[in-house]
C-alpha cells in the first residue's frame, strides 16, 4: 500500500533533471529528512509515462518506513534524487501511513 499521495514534478535535463520521461515503477531516493535518502517506487494517476517538466498527482511507498517516523505532513516538499543529483520534488497532499505524519504542535 501506498505510503503518500503527492504532486510530483520532474525537471527537465536543461534544468539538471533526467534526459528521459519517467514511467510507472520508477524507484528514485527521496530526501525524507535532511539527512535520510530513502527510496521509493512512483505510481502516477491516470498515466504510464511522464514528461520532463510536467507535474503529475501519483503515490510513493517508502522502503522502511519504521527507520525515519513522524517526518512528513501534508505540503512537506521532498527531493526526489538519483543519487546526489535532484531531479524533481514531491509535495506531500494525504500521508496514508499514520507511522509518517508528523504531529504540529501550534503555541
Amino acid at each position: 500500500m501506498a505510503d503518500v499521495e503527492a504532486i510530483i514534478t520532474f525537471l527537465e535535463s536543461k534544468d539538471g533533471g533526467r534526459s528521459r520521461n519517467v514511467f510507472n515503477g520508477y524507484r528514485p531516493n527521496h530526501l525524507i529528512k535532511d539527512d535520510y535518502l530513502t527510496t521509493g517506487v512512483h505510481h502516477y494517476y491516470d498515466m504510464e509515462e511522464v514528461v520532463l517538466g510536467k507535474s503529475v498527482y501519483g503515490t510513493i511507498t517508502f522502503i522502511s518506513p519504521e527507520a525515519y517516523p513522524h517526518c512528513l505532513w501534508v505540503g512537506k516538499i521532498i527531493n526526489i534524487q538519483e543519487g546526489s543529483r535532484i531531479v524533481g520534488y514531491a509535495e506531500i497532499t494525504k500521508i496514508f501511513n499514520d507511522l509518517l505524519i508528523k504531529e504540529i504542535v501550534e503555541d
